[in-house]
């Protein structure tokens, strides 16, 4: 019985080997399962939402405590991936843009990649130096991209480059406005789909293993009196929308949608688009979607229908921009409602709910000043404010219930990155510096 047992597993073992297309993802597979899994921008679903649970219900009493913090990884907006052990992040330092690979059990380096040289061409506004995008990870490979348009494929085994896009000189790319790209890139499938900007190739999917074009989406003549051409700060998101899976993303033209089969664009909201910068991510729910934009704009829910073949937009309501507006740090859908920040790079706690467009509460005056990035855990919002300033809120529609705060360990200019959670260790990165804290029970 004991030598049909051992037969057993060593058959379930060289089966997952046969199914991985390099054998150092089966460690990573195994790991993920235990140490948790953040692999891309706002988490597995792009949704904000961690499935972490057995953390802390208050900070009144007892702060999260810092486990440990590591620096030396340059400059950037750049938030991290964690997977398979390793945490994921990019920087800027000496010159170039570098992709990093940290042990996610104390910090320490792994490897780094150098991958680009030349970061020009983008730094006249942007507040810092560095890149914007978050890494996706993706089996044994992690994708990157720098403020200036080079999309990279790197190997997490040792951190070697395989292939790269210029979304410029491949794409004719362009940015609605002067801060670089942002957008951290989704894998679907084979495919992985990203913003270049262009009008000829607002989006496209390339084959992840080769970089190969497979489609492009081509933007209207006639789009809109408002917004820019170019790509926006925002992540594409996945949903089945009126019975078709569709690509949604916030350009500089305001919110598309994009065929999943043959990049067609579908359909397009305008009205949400601003002059300035287009940044939080949309929520998706069914054939619904909420967006919102800054600088003055407001927040919108919209209804996409399927009339034939032909796709419409039902404009449901608009928030003007003094009732909500979103200009970053992101939105949470949990059940029924809508939390984020309101105001134009103030972040005040607000709770919506979705399909009426009413207030539960807020805004609120909330610890800090400052945009504010948000996480969703264990029936608690994590508020991170540019100042500085974490604060954990009870995630419900009764009232606003604030839960403790504190103040980060290191902060060394704007707060902006968003917070990850995972294996009950809240991360935070903050320029060239990451903390990760203990946020367990």
């Amino acid at each position: 019985m004991r030598f049909i047992t051992i037969l057993i597993l060593i058959s379930g073992l060289l089966t997952l080997r046969l199914f991985s297309d390099d054998s150092s993802v089966l460690p990573q597979v195994i790991k993920e399962e235990v140490e948790g899994n953040w692999p891309t921008w706002r988490g597995p679903n792009r949704d904000g939402i961690s499935a972490e649970t057995g953390l802390l219900s208050s900070w009144e009493q007892k702060e999260p405590s810092l486990a440990w913090k590591v620096s030396g990884l340059g400059s950037g907006l750049s938030s991290v991936a964690i997977t398979g052990g390793r945490i994921y992040t990019m920087g800027e330092s000496d010159g170039s843009i570098k992709m990093f690979a940290l042990s996610s059990k104390d910090g320490s380096q792994i490897w780094v990649s150098e991958i680009e040289s030349d970061s020009s061409g983008y730094d006249i506004r942007r507040p810092a130096q560095g890149p914007n995008s978050t890494p996706s990870v993706d089996g044994n490979r992690v994708y990157g991209l720098t403020h200036a348009g080079l999309l990279v494929c790197v190997s997490t085994v040792d951190g070697s480059i395989l292939w790269t896009k210029d979304f410029s000189k491949d794409f004719e790319g362009q940015m609605e406005s002067g801060w670089g790209y942002s957008e951290s890139v989704i894998i679907d499938g084979e495919n992985l789909i990203c913003t270049p900007g262009g009008n000829s190739a607002v989006l496209v999917a390339l084959n992840k293993k080769t970089g190969d074009l497979i489609w492009k989406t081509k933007m209207p003549e006639v789009i809109g009196e408002k917004g820019q051409d170019g790509a926006g700060y925002s992540s594409i998101v996945i949903g089945q929308i009126a019975g078709h899976k569709q690509y949604i993303q916030l350009t500089g033209r305001g919110v598309i949608g994009v065929d999943s089969e043959n990049g067609d664009l579908l359909w397009i909201y305008n009205r949400i688009a601003n002059d300035v910068a287009n940044i939080p991510t949309p929520i998706v729910k069914d054939d619904y979607i909420f967006c919102s934009t800054g600088y003055g704009t407001g927040a919108a829910l919209i209804k996409i229908h399927n009339k034939n073949g032909k796709y419409e937009v039902e404009e449901k309501y608009f928030l003007k921009g003094n009732e909500l507006q979103n200009h970053h740090g992101g939105m949470l859908l949990v059940g029924d409602y809508i939390y984020c920040g309101h105001g134009h790079n103030k972040g005040l706690p607000i709770c919506l709910n979705m399909m009426t467009g009413e207030y539960a509460w807020g805004p609120i005056r909330g610890p800090g000043t400052g945009s504010a990035a948000i996480l969703y855990a264990d029936d608690h919002l994590y508020f991170r404010y540019e100042s500085g300033d974490m604060a954990l809120i009870e995630a419900t529609p009764e009232e606003y219930k604030l839960k403790g705060t504190f103040k980060i360990d290191e902060v060394n200019g704007k707060s902006w990155p968003h917070p990850v959670i995972a294996s009950k260790k809240l991360y935070l990165r903050d320029q060239g510096t990451l903390m990760a804290y203990d946020i367990a029970k």
